[in-house]
């Protein structure tokens, strides 16, 4: 028997490991999206890994995260994947070749590289570092440690092309802007999926570092009012955030549906396993 041709939307996968990727709770998530969702334009203004975008794969969508290097990897992903498989093929697997291209953002002239050589640096540095774990310092600067994996993944070549087949349809668009202004203009029809920055269960459980300068109760709050101002323009939205009192008490105004996740990205092995979450919905089935 032949191999049955595998099409472009079941190759849609996350490129990159993403701390609070929703790949593993998109089950729990599908049955409380809007019944008709397909009319919507779909967006995601916090894109991560973009787990549920792909997922869903809609026909209009607009992903955005604030994460500059992260949305230039999809751009080039998007215009040039052959050349992109091509030069992550180079890269070597070792310590002293990770290091020396961690470094890079700490040059003077590391703008200047082009996209081609920044998005390659990103999924590699994101392939072979401890975890998968992005993480920067306050400065900006790619901080996470070498993972020491002997078979990393770098190169997934099916994904890379799949991706960009889908960001290459008429009425999928990529932005790099602070989530507000994405919001701000938006379609009547949109649907917003968020998946922000989650609010620490603990002082010392806080992972933001994918955001340099990180997220804290009052980014909550104002995160809160745009779903207010969302609301208030009858758009459907949904996010998703840790279950934590801050969080049940910002959004008592709406639909709260506890799930659990599967936390796989944590520094220590005993800050790993099923918590809840919280799936917050401004709409009912």
């Amino acid at each position: 028997m032949q191999p049955r041709e595998r099409n472009t939307s079941e190759a849609l996968a996350p490129i990159v490991k993403w701390a609070g990727g929703k790949r593993q709770l998109i089950p729990s998530i599908r049955p409380l999206l809007p019944k008709k969702l397909a009319s919507h334009t779909y967006c995601e203004p916090f894109m991560g890994g973009g787990a549920l975008l792909w997922a869903l794969h809609p026909k209009h969508a607009i992903a955005n995260d604030l994460n500059g290097e992260l949305m230039n990897m999809y751009t080039v992903v998007r215009d040039t994947p052959h050349e992109l498989i091509a030069h992550l093929q180079q890269h070597l697997n070792t310590p002293e070749y990770f290091y020396n291209l961690r470094m890079q953002d700490r040059e003077p002239n590391f703008a200047e590289r082009t996209p081609l050589e920044r998005a390659s640096r990103f999924i590699y540095l994101n392939k072979t570092c401890y975890n998968g774990l992005f993480r920067v310092n306050n400065a900006g600067e790619f901080n996470s440690p070498y993972g020491h994996y002997k078979r990393p993944n770098i190169v997934n070549e099916p994904t890379i092309l799949a991706v960009s087949e889908y960001l290459r349809k008429e009425g999928v668009s990529l932005s790099n802007a602070d989530y507000q202004t994405v919001l701000d203009a938006l379609p009547a029809d949109a649907f917003v999926y968020l998946d922000p920055p989650y609010h620490p269960l603990s002082e010392t459980a806080s992972f933001t570092g994918y955001v340099q300068g990180g997220w804290k109760a009052a980014d909550q709050e104002r995160l809160r009012d745009a779903c207010r101002a969302l609301d208030a323009r009858h758009i459907p939205f949904m996010q998703s955030n840790s279950d934590t009192p801050l969080i049940r008490e910002l959004y008592r105004e709406f639909h709260i549906t506890t799930v659990q996740a599967l936390r796989a990205v944590n520094s220590k092995g005993s800050g790993r396993g099923a918590v809840n979450e919280l799936i917050i919905r401004n709409y009912g089935r």
